[in-house]
């Protein structure tokens, strides 16, 4: 595999987690009355983390 790839997967799965942290930030300050906004939100969330992790996995995989 490439360097090049494995750097993409890499940057890939830093901005990712940075995106998870800045909605995962966003839940305190959601209010008691949004259940809706705040079950979305976490659901964004554990998607986020499935992508982070699936990117970290495929960066691994490159090294091989």
């Amino acid at each position: 595999m490439t360097d090049t790839i494995r750097a993409e997967l890499g940057a890939a799965a830093d901005a990712i987690g940075s995106y998870r942290s800045r909605v995962a930030g966003l839940l305190d300050a959601v209010g008691p009355n949004h259940e809706d906004l705040v079950s979305a939100m976490y659901e964004a969330e554990r998607a986020l983390v499935s992508a982070e992790r699936l990117l970290i996995r495929a960066e691994k995989l490159a090294r091989s």
